[in-house]
C-alpha cells in the first residue's frame, strides 16, 4: 500500500485529455467525465512541473468510423495494426477539442498535442500507435530531469493507461491516480489495470497523495 507520498521538483503531474469532447455533451464521452476536474486542479497545486495532452485530429481522421463508413466501435486493421474507430472528435480548432473550461491550465508548461498526423492515431502522450513516432515527451522530461509521473485525466483504459505502459518502458516511475482519471469501466478497465501492474506501474489514489 502506497500513501503520503512527498512531490518533489524530479516529478510531474500529466494531464490526459480533459477535452470537452470527451466530457457529458461531447462526441466522445466519458460517463462522469467532468467529475474528475476538481481532484485534478486539487493535485496540480502540489506540483512545480505540469504538463497537458491534448487530442487534436485533422477532419476525416483515419480513426474516425465516419472516415470508413463503419460504425462507431468497430475495429479495422491499419498498417500499425488494430485500431478503434470512433466518432469525430477533438477536430482541431473545434470547440469539442478545447481543455474543459473548469480544468486549471495556468500552471501547465508543456501542452502535447497528439492525434495530428491524418493516417495514424495516438493514444500514449509519448508515442503515436506505431510505437515508433514520438511525441518528444519522454525527451522534455528527461532534460527536465524529471523521474516520477503522475498520471490523470481521459481515459483510464486508452490515452491514460498508454502512456503509463509507455513511461514505464521508458524508464520513469509511474503512478496512476485512480480516482482523479475517468474510465468507461468494465473488462476494458480489468484489462488495462492489470497490464499496468505487470508493467510495473503504480496505481494510487488522491488521498495518497493529500494526507
Amino acid at each position: 500500500m502506497i500513501n503520503n507520498i512527498s512531490i518533489d521538483e524530479n516529478d510531474a503531474l500529466i494531464i490526459i485529455d480533459i477535452q470537452n469532447d470527451f466530457c457529458p455533451d461531447g462526441s466522445l464521452p466519458v460517463p462522469d467525465g467532468d467529475k474528475i476536474i476538481a481532484p485534478v486542479n486539487q493535485l496540480s497545486d502540489l506540483f512545480d512541473n505540469v504538463v497537458i495532452s491534448q487530442d487534436w485530429h485533422p477532419a476525416g481522421h483515419s480513426s474516425f468510423a465516419s472516415s470508413h463508413n463503419k460504425a462507431a466501435h468497430q475495429t479495422i486493421e491499419m498498417p500499425y495494426g488494430e485500431q478503434v474507430l470512433w466518432p469525430d472528435h477533438c477536430i482541431s480548432g473545434s470547440e469539442g477539442a478545447e481543455f474543459h473550461p473548469e480544468l486549471a491550465v495556468a500552471k501547465a508548461q508543456l501542452v502535447v498535442r497528439k492525434g495530428f498526423r491524418p493516417d495514424i492515431d495516438s493514444y500514449s502522450a509519448f508515442f503515436e500507435n506505431d510505437k515508433t513516432t514520438t511525441t518528444g515527451l519522454a525527451g522534455y522530461l528527461r532534460e527536465r530531469r524529471l523521474k516520477r509521473i503522475f498520471l490523470v485525466g481521459l481515459v483510464f483504459e486508452f490515452c491514460v493507461g498508454f502512456t503509463a505502459l509507455d513511461g514505464c518502458n521508458e524508464g520513469f516511475e509511474v503512478y496512476v491516480i485512480e480516482d482523479a482519471t475517468g474510465t468507461f469501466g468494465g473488462e476494458g478497465q480489468q484489462t488495462m489495470r492489470a497490464q499496468l501492474t505487470e508493467a510495473g506501474a503504480s496505481l494510487i489514489s488522491v488521498s495518497d497523495m493529500l494526507n
